[in-house]
């Protein structure tokens, strides 16, 4: 596993207990289709969550889709409009391989990680209704 993914799956975890505190029941992890990934399932108060997590180091000066590089950067910056047609095109998939019906409420949320050099939670964000 690379790092990189090794630092997603461990902001995955993260997320997930966040979820779970907060009172969510997380139903589905790493949903994969061919034109997408949905990181986390999760259901509150009758409602579907589906969630992107987004994980980095506060130490790391990551670079942004532009090539841009700074203390600046947020995990946020990485969920593009092409990515939010991908995670569209995973959600619907999710609801009819499980049977969902279409009424049901539902939402796409995004979790931010931040993590310290040796791998300590020093920020949860949590974005409601992303899209």
């Amino acid at each position: 596993m690379t790092a990189k993914a090794r630092l997603g799956a461990l902001g995955e975890q993260v997320a997930a207990k966040y979820l779970k505190q907060a009172g969510f029941k997380v139903v589905a992890q790493n949903y994969r289709k061919p034109w997408g990934e949905i990181d986390l399932v999760a259901t509150k108060g009758g409602n579907l969550h589906f969630v992107e997590v987004k994980t980095v180091t506060k130490a790391e000066n990551v670079l942004h889709e532009t090539g841009e590089q700074g203390d600046d950067y947020e995990p946020a910056d990485n969920i593009h409009p092409w990515k939010l047609k991908r995670l569209a095109r995973a959600m619907e998939s999710f609801m009819l391989d499980q049977n969902i019906p279409e009424e049901v409420d539902y939402q796409l949320d995004a979790i931010l990680v931040y993590l310290s050099p040796k791998e300590q939670v020093l920020k949860i964000e949590y974005l409601p209704d992303i899209f």
